[in-house]
């Protein structure tokens, strides 16, 4: 068959960065992050939590093809702020919430446990 192998949706290759940066040349404070080997879930949720930060001005995201495993992410900011702190700190915040989301599961799950 000429489907390419389930595990390169997943597996970064060896030598491939997982993100990488550019500088868009024609608008000021505009970058692009491409993301290996991932697709619409990562990319939403990080689009809809850069749209949280104020300094932003626009977020989006786009997959080039569907057999080419990786999105490109484009940050447009303020001149507050740069693309790359709007990425780290979404990155973190994400972070921060998916930390809260897991604690207060395993906490819920901890208390049925004892329940039954």
């Amino acid at each position: 068959m000429n489907a390419p192998d389930r595990y390169e949706r997943f597996v970064v290759p060896e030598g491939t960065k997982k993100v990488s940066y550019e500088r868009d040349t024609k608008i000021i404070n505009a970058a692009s992050f491409t993301i290996e080997r991932e697709e619409h879930t990562i990319g939403n949720i990080l689009r809809m939590q850069l749209h949280r930060d104020e300094n932003v001005l626009f977020a989006g995201y786009k997959l080039p093809h569907p057999l080419q495993y990786k999105i490109i992410v484009r940050i447009h900011t303020t001149s507050q702020s740069s693309p790359m702190q709007a990425y780290n700190q979404a990155i973190n915040d994400l972070d921060k919430e998916l930390d809260h989301l897991k604690n207060a599961f395993e906490a819920e799950f901890a208390k049925l446990s004892r329940d039954y």
